[in-house]
């Protein structure tokens, strides 16, 4: 695996691809992000993952500082999926001048995820652009579990009319149903028996609306009720359409294979996401 700090370095390493598929990350790699590296590996001959805490798309008041910088562990993992080259660029390098110039997202950025961190959204378009620019991939590889994330994403290439094919990857999870995540290791050990209840919620949520349940805002309430009683200072429990992650309608007109349920709470400092599929659909979206 050959590693580039540099734009012209990345350039230069990629002209001996065909075909390109591109993972971005902001490091300290688990298994889930490491399966993302197998979907690339199966689509093009040249896979590149990049490696970039990007300040962007941190609050004042968020974890810039003290997210994990596990660089070489990430490295190896990498080399031992196949990935071809790393894009490990600095701020220096993705920002040589302060970035005036943002992506502003559609509406949805400023909902579920966006209505508790504002801002998110633009930081995370405005450094995905600048990483398709300078990686230019045929195929790129998103998880499933930053949910909106993706969808944004997805729309962004698509209004920008990028040549570029946007895979979405199913959520890794842990035995017990905890979406793997790097802000696990933030759980001190009570947290981490605790933190696989978000899962069971939403999972229990989705199952009432498959066997017919329509009274999506009761769902809801009754969601954040269960966390609450555990302890959980709970952002949102949403169910939402899956095509554009707008609000189902409220006589249930939606059919549940188009549904999904949505959730970001903290325990203790530890803010988690995760989202299900009401009729699990593998590696669609």
């Amino acid at each position: 695996m050959e590693i580039c700090h540099t734009a012209a370095e990345l350039s230069e390493r990629l002209a001996a691809y065909r075909k390109v598929a591109f993972v971005p990350t902001m490091g300290n790699l688990h298994r889930g992000h490491l399966s993302l590296m197998q979907i690339a590996r199966e689509r093009a001959d040249g896979v590149v993952a990049s490696i970039f805490v990007n300040r962007l798309q941190f609050g004042p008041n968020e974890d810039f500082d003290r997210y994990p910088r596990t660089i070489e562990q990430d490295r190896a993992g990498l080399e031992a999926e196949g990935v071809n080259v790393l894009f490990a660029p600095d701020e220096q390098e993705m920002y040589p001048t302060p970035q005036v110039y943002r992506v502003q997202p559609p509406p949805l950025a400023t909902e579920l995820e966006g209505a508790f961190r504002p801002g998110f959204f633009d930081g995370v378009c405005t450094v995905v652009l600048k990483l398709f620019n300078l990686v230019q991939p045929d195929i790129a590889v998103f998880g499933k579990k930053d949910r909106q994330q993706l969808k944004i994403v997805r729309g962004m290439a698509q209004q920008f009319n990028m040549p570029i094919q946007i895979v979405a990857a199913e959520t890794v999870r842990a035995d017990d149903g905890l979406a793997l995540s790097s802000r696990n290791g933030y759980l001190t050990a009570d947290e981490r028996r605790e933190a696989p209840r978000l899962y069971r919620t939403l999972r229990w949520i989705a199952d009432g609306i498959a066997a017919g349940r329509t009274d999506y805002a009761n769902l809801e309430v009754a969601g954040r009720a269960e966390l609450a009683r555990h302890g959980w200072n709970v952002d949102y429990i949403a169910v939402r359409h899956g095509l554009g992650l707008r609000i189902p309608h409220p006589e249930g007109f939606d059919h549940p294979n188009l549904l999904i349920v949505l959730g970001a709470a903290k325990l203790g400092a530890t803010r988690l996401i995760d989202n299900v599929d009401v009729v699990p659909k593998h590696n669609e979206d």
